[in-house]
């Protein structure tokens, strides 16, 4: 089966996709990939969180608004290094995704020059190559790819940083448990303890959430959607049938480790 994911050529998600995959399709959006897989066109492999920037918001946005499940995760460390095609020096600007500029951000502030954002990291060494005056945040794959010179390595913040991807289809997979499971609560209404009820059915439990965010409902201020990770064990179904009596539960899928 295709796998739609985020181009042009050399980016994260290109390189790891290519590697679960062979039969690979490049979109130059998130939302292009969340497009393609309802419409029947594939599976799609998209970024969902990194260890230094946080959670990827048009991820979150297609997880919402389409009729996707995830079937599958992996964790890659991310290594980001500063090229240019002129390794001379002298270069006025820095071309850098924003996810990559915030995971950079340390080493942004230092150099001092203007912040030019990009659509992806291969649209930043794209324009690199094509600005001998501009400089830009990229991989190693992208460096080569393009015929840069990189002039500074691990320019990222952290050693340690990382994303995780995740693998999303129509159709759920067929994980038994224990794997991991992922829910989109909509509270029905806002009130003292909301949060505290939410949580509780899974505590009760002894059910263990890896991890917990409110995102904006798009209803107006003040109105939230929480998007829930979980180890998906005994009682998870009687979980998830006691929020339903608190609010709108969009199961997102249960699913394990995809091996690149």
């Amino acid at each position: 089966m295709t796998l739609v994911t985020l181009g042009p050529a050399g980016t994260f998600s290109h390189g790891l996709a290519a590697r679960l995959d062979p039969d690979v399709r490049l979109v130059p959006s998130i939302a292009a990939v969340f497009s393609a897989v309802a419409a029947g066109e594939g599976d799609g492999l998209v970024p969902l969180e990194n260890s230094e920037a946080g959670s990827v918001g048009a991820t979150l946005v297609g997880l919402a608004d389409h009729p996707v499940s995830i079937t599958g995760e992996c964790t890659i460390p991310i290594r980001h290094h500063l090229a240019a095609r002129d390794a001379g020096g002298g270069h006025r600007c820095v071309y850098a995704h924003p996810q990559t500029a915030e995971q950079c951000s340390r080493r942004l502030e230092a150099l001092a020059l203007p912040l030019v954002p990009t659509a992806s990291n291969a649209a930043s060494a794209i324009a690199a190559r094509d600005d001998p005056s501009g400089a830009a945040l990229v991989s190693d794959e992208l460096a080569t790819l393009y015929d840069l010179a990189v002039l500074e390595r691990d320019c990222q913040n952290s050693d340690a940083n990382e994303t995780r991807f995740i693998r999303i289809s129509r159709a759920p997979a067929a994980w038994p448990a224990p794997c991991r499971a992922s829910l989109l609560l909509d509270p029905l209404e806002d009130r003292p303890g909301l949060l505290f009820a939410l949580l509780a059915p899974f505590a009760a439990r002894g059910l263990n959430l890896t991890r917990i965010e409110s995102r904006p409902s798009r209803r107006g201020l003040g109105r939230y959607v929480f998007y829930v990770d979980g180890d998906c064990g005994t009682g998870w179904d009687d979980a998830v049938a006691e929020l339903g009596r608190l609010c709108t539960v969009k199961d997102l899928g249960r699913y394990g480790r995809l091996e690149p």
